[in-house]
C-alpha cells in the first residue's frame, strides 16, 4: 500500500471514531438531559431538556449523524435501557406509545432538520430558524399523538404545547447561544 493510501486510510479511520464519539456522546446528553425533568401539574407530560439536547446534536452533528443518534437513542430506549424520563411513562415500548411518545418519535426528525437548516451554524439568523423549526417538529410530534390519545387537539395542545412555550423560548434562546460558536468548529472536526 502506498504512503498516501495509507494516511487515507488512517484519516478514514479517525473520521469513523469521532463520528462514533459523537454520536455516543449525543445519545448519553439526550439520556441525561430526559433526568433533568419536573412533573408539572395538570399535564401528563413532564417538562424536560431533551428538546434543548435535541437541538444541540441536530445543530452541532448535522442532519445525518443528529438523526442517527436520535434513532440510536430511541433503540435504546425501546429495549428497555433507562434513557427516557423517568415522569414519561414506565420505560420501554410504553413511553412510544404513551403521552410523552410523539414528542419521542419526532426527535430525530427534529434533529434532522436542525441539522439541516443550521448548516455550518454562521449565521444566527439560520441558525435561529433551525432551532425553531426542531422545536416546532418536536411539538407537532407531541401534539399529534396526545389528540390521538385524548381524541381532541384542542386538549392536546392545553396539556402537551401551552404549559411548555415558556421553558421552549429559554430552551431556543439557550440553544442559539450554544449552536453558533460551537457548530462551525465542530462540524469542521467531523
Amino acid at each position: 500500500m502506498s504512503e498516501v493510501s495509507s494516511v487515507a486510510v488512517a484519516s478514514s479511520r479517525t473520521n469513523v471514531v469521532r463520528r462514533s464519539v459523537a454520536v455516543a456522546a449525543s445519545v448519553v446528553l439526550v439520556a441525561i438531559s430526559a433526568h433533568l425533568a419536573i412533573p408539572l401539574p395538570g399535564t401528563p407530560v413532564p417538562m424536560t431538556m431533551q428538546p434543548l439536547a435535541v437541538l444541540l446534536v441536530g445543530g452541532a452533528l448535522g442532519a445525518a449523524l443528529g438523526g442517527s443518534s436520535l434513532v440510536l437513542y430511541l433503540a435504546l430506549g425501546i429495549a428497555g435501557l433507562p434513557v427516557f424520563s423517568p415522569y414519561g411513562g414506565p420505560g420501554g415500548i410504553a413511553s412510544i406509545i404513551g403521552t410523552s411518545g410523539g414528542y419521542l418519535l419526532a426527535f430525530p426528525l427534529a434533529a434532522a432538520a436542525t441539522g439541516r437548516i443550521v448548516g455550518n451554524g454562521r449565521g444566527t439568523l439560520r441558525v435561529t430558524v433551525g432551532a425553531l423549526v426542531g422545536l416546532t417538529l418536536i411539538h407537532l410530534g407531541g401534539l399529534a399523538q396526545l389528540a390521538i390519545l385524548t381524541g381532541s387537539v384542542r386538549a392536546a395542545a392545553v396539556l402537551g404545547t401551552l404549559p411548555f412555550i415558556l421553558g421552549d423560548i429559554g430552551k431556543l434562546a439557550l440553544a442559539v447561544a450554544i449552536l453558533r460558536p460551537l457548530t462551525p468548529s465542530l462540524r469542521a472536526r467531523l
